[in-house]
């Protein structure tokens, strides 16, 4: 069996926890861990990352063990997922990963800043 890529994701996000349940009804064919720091904060803890940091953006540890956060998550997601692969490969086009990072970070802070305000945690 091959290896399996770790997700660790906040389900106490009502945005983030809608887009994981959507993922994994795509991503049945391949290995992934589900990970949910709102039940397990000590996962976490386990990356040596500060848990708000985890619950702002996505992270994924690959199968090299390398961590990777916000929109490199997704790409290692849609890496493993076979019928997502092309969302990988268009990711990663000249300028593309840049522009795509910065605008998953702006989003990420303004929906973790949300979530705050509405005391999901």
């Amino acid at each position: 069996m091959p290896p399996k890529i770790r997700v660790l994701y906040n389900s106490a996000c009502p945005v983030c926890n809608a887009g994981i349940t959507a993922q994994k009804k795509k991503s049945t064919a391949c290995q992934i861990e589900w990970e949910d720091i709102h039940l397990d904060e000590e996962k976490a803890r386990q990356l040596n990352a500060e848990l708000e940091f985890v619950r702002e953006r996505l992270h994924v540890v690959d199968t090299d063990g390398t961590v990777r956060v916000g929109y490199e998550a997704f790409i290692a997601i849609w890496e493993n997922s076979p019928r997502e692969q092309w969302k990988a490969k268009v990711s990663k086009l000249p300028g593309m990963r840049w522009c795509l990072n910065r605008l998953y970070n702006v989003f990420a802070k303004g929906l973790y800043l949300w979530n705050k305000a509405l005391k999901h945690w």
